[in-house]
């Protein structure tokens, strides 16, 4: 149960028969009957308790090895190290539809997965795996990290800038593993859902599609369980996935694949907010320590610099690959003063005739804005009236395609109003600009031109609205793929590990906001983003030549922008760490967020204000710096009112101290008569943002 429900650790039960640890069962709590994982046994309940007050085990799942060892260690570091209840992080890395089946249903459904895995395997078990396609020649830097990769016994962070080839290193690597131990297993985790289908055909292009399962949200309960299974049985040997991944059971795993393990949706944002890529580093030092042995390997061409200062220290292996594979250049950065363009320009008119000019040639362009919807805020400006949602601190967003206000943060959504709902004005107009609206622009002002077919430009947007339906993403990767489109218009998703082979100029919107946010992490968020971008242009050799990467802004003479023009990470790195060492921030100092979610502001910061106080007396205290709470960015969401508290550390021992000694305070807290109205409470360790 979450911390916050205040039920206590694991709860004990009776069997006439020994179950062993990791065993799953069926037990009942309260008039229900849930599943449960025996953690672990002893010959009679602890002194003083009475065996009658013991429920009995209501049934085992029949056929299902218990989780192993290393899996339950894992679970129950992630859940002391992020301050949540055993069993909250424990099921929540079950599949869904495991929690609800029955002995018998469960019986049945195993069968089926049986029945269904030895149809599609055409290999025995024991036998190394084939390969479906033959591997490409290795470049020297590429052989380089692989050669080095084989003997290294630290985690790794494989440093290769965009189109370096680290995949095809990821590949390789694992079919050597495969090749050495037949029963081995894979995890390759990548950051979003969107990344998972490109990359799962390469692996199962590779290796067949019997031994390659995925395993992300977007998945059916079915679908889910079914890759479960496969892990757990040992069946699937390369398992790919998002963060939910980290946490699956499986028995022979020896190598980890972080790709692009900068990426803050590592960070789980709700439930045990943990990181993957942390509890990654984690769980191949536990499989290393109760197993065979397992490597993690991290990937990125613009690494966390909590990864480059590990690497810097000696903690990780670092192995560079700064070279393209095929020895194309690295796209060229044209940085455009906004201040010398003509009011109101949308987009260069330079940048425009570029566009036209790939087009022409069939070639492709990417312009890259992190703002879905036609607008961000619909105003009148009669009276003064914007779209704000009702039940939160923020604008509703303006959807033109189905003349919608809606709201990205409680979902609130209505239809657009004929008039001015305060005044009647019936001059309600859009206020800046969203992926809808740029598309419309990016079409209108390439009315006229051409492809080399003749037929006119076609421009596409792709985001979070055009690819929510199930398919509409990998029908949309496969357009792009297959030259169709001509200007992709998107969000930061197409951003980031796509290989376009086609793409040889992106332009980058609206960022300077990026370059002055109250967040620390917000230059290296931006840095990363536009490298990421940019890294698209030019993959193919015959491309890098005239590859180009567009930053419109109105501040060229930013010192990001001169680090991105030599597509020097190592030199903005270096300056992020040297302001972060000055101030002690992390990864210099630890970090954990206290958040408060109650029916009134006043109520919020009472609860946290009365934790600061309690926190204080607490042995250790003295090691901990505890600022005052505070309303976070976004104040209300759905009637809800949040506010935060920092504490912050040079000592995460002291820390974790403090945090493992506060918390069992934090349930006293939310009794007291001033907190009244608290709904929740949440800790968030090593938080990403603490806005």
């Amino acid at each position: 149960m979450p911390a916050h429900r205040a039920l206590g650790g694991t709860l004990g039960y009776q069997t006439r028969e020994p179950l062993a640890p990791g065993s799953l069962v069926r037990v009942p709590l309260g008039k229900r009957d849930v599943l449960g994982v025996v953690w672990s046994s002893a010959d009679g309940p602890p002194e003083g308790v009475d065996p009658g007050q013991w429920r009995a085990v209501s049934a085992t799942l029949p056929g299902c090895p218990p989780l192993g060892d290393s899996w339950r260690l894992l679970v129950a570091f992630a859940a002391r190290y992020y301050q949540r209840s055993l069993g909250e992080v424990a099921l929540a890395a079950l599949p869904p539809q495991l929690r609800d089946l029955q002995p018998d249903q469960w019986q049945r459904r195993l069968a089926k997965h049986r029945k269904r895995s030895a149809a599609d395997s055409p290999t025995h078990a024991a036998s190394p795996p084939p390969t479906k396609a033959d591997p490409p020649t290795l470049s020297s830097e590429q052989q380089a990290c692989l050669d080095a990769l084989a003997v290294a016994t630290q985690p790794t962070l494989l440093f290769g800038t965009t189109g370096s080839g680290k995949t095809e290193v990821y590949l390789q690597a694992a079919a050597r593993l495969l090749h050495q131990d037949p029963l081995a297993q894979v995890l390759v985790l990548v950051p979003e859902i969107n990344l998972t289908p490109q990359l799962l055909a390469r692996f199962a292009a590779r290796f067949g599609e019997h031994l390659v399962v995925p395993m992300h949200s977007g998945m059916t309960p079915a679908q889910r369980l079914g890759s479960w299974l496969a892990g757990h049985l040992g069946q699937a040997r390369i398992v790919l996935g998002t963060r939910m991944a980290v946490l699956a059971s499986l028995p022979r795993l020896r190598l980890i694949v972080v790709d692009e393990e900068h990426d803050p949706s590592y960070k789980s944002q709700d439930g045990a907010r943990y990181s993957a890529r942390d509890l990654a580093i984690y769980r191949a030092q536990l499989e290393s320590k109760h197993g065979p042995g397992c490597q993690v390997v991290l990937g990125s061409a613009t690494p966390s610099l909590e990864s480059w200062h590990a690497a810097a220290q000696g903690r990780y292996l670092r192995l560079d690959m700064p070279s393209r594979v095929g020895g194309g250049p690295l796209p060229t950065l044209r940085v455009v003063d906004m201040a010398r363009q003509p009011k109101g320009t949308v987009l260069p008119t330079a940048l425009v005739a570029a566009m036209a000019e790939r087009a022409a040639r069939g070639e492709q362009s990417l312009v890259l804005l992190n703002r879905r919807g036609y607008a961000p805020v619909l105003a009148c400006h009669a009276c003064g009236w914007k779209s704000h949602c009702p039940s939160c601190s923020a604008y509703r967003v303006f959807h033109k395609l189905d003349r919608t206000l809606r709201c990205h943060h409680c979902g609130f959504t209505e239809r657009v109003p004929r008039a001015c709902p305060d005044c009647g004005n019936l001059d309600i107009t859009p206020i800046g600009k969203g992926t809808e609206q740029l598309e419309e622009q990016v079409t209108a002002l390439l009315g006229g031109q051409t492809r080399p077919d003749g037929q006119a430009i076609r421009v596409a947007r792709m985001d979070a609205d055009t690819t929510r339906q199930k398919g509409s993403l990998e029908a949309q990767l496969d357009r792009m793929h297959g030259g169709e489109v001509d200007v992709l218009v998107g969000t930061q998703m197409v951003a980031k590990g796509h290989d376009f082979r086609r793409i040889s100029l992106v332009a980058a919107l609206n960022v300077d906001a990026g370059l002055f946010a109250s967040d620390y992490r917000a230059p290296e968020r931006l840095f990363s983003l536009l490298m990421q971008a940019g890294g698209r242009a030019g993959r193919d050799a015959s491309l890098g030549a005239h590859a180009e990467v567009w930053v419109p802004t109105w501040n060229p003479g930013h010192p990001l922008f001169a680090a991105l023009q030599r597509h020097d990470f190592a030199a903005f790195a270096a300056q992020q760490l040297a302001e972060r060492q000055s101030a002690q921030m992390p990864p210099m100092s630890h970090q954990a967020l206290l958040r408060a979610d109650a029916r009134t502001q006043a109520a919020a910061q009472a609860f946290l204000l009365a934790a600061r106080d309690a926190a204080r007396n607490l042995p250790g205290a003295e090691h901990v710096t505890l600022y005052p709470p505070v309303p976070l960015t976004i104040q209300r969401v759905a009637n809800v009112e949040r506010a935060h508290m920092l504490l912050e550390s040079v000592s995460r021992p002291a820390l974790q101290h403090l945090l493992a000694q506060w918390h069992p305070v934090l349930a006293t807290c939310r009794s007291l008569p001033q907190a009244k109205g608290l709904i929740r409470w949440v800790m968030d360790v090593d938080p990403v943002s603490i806005q």
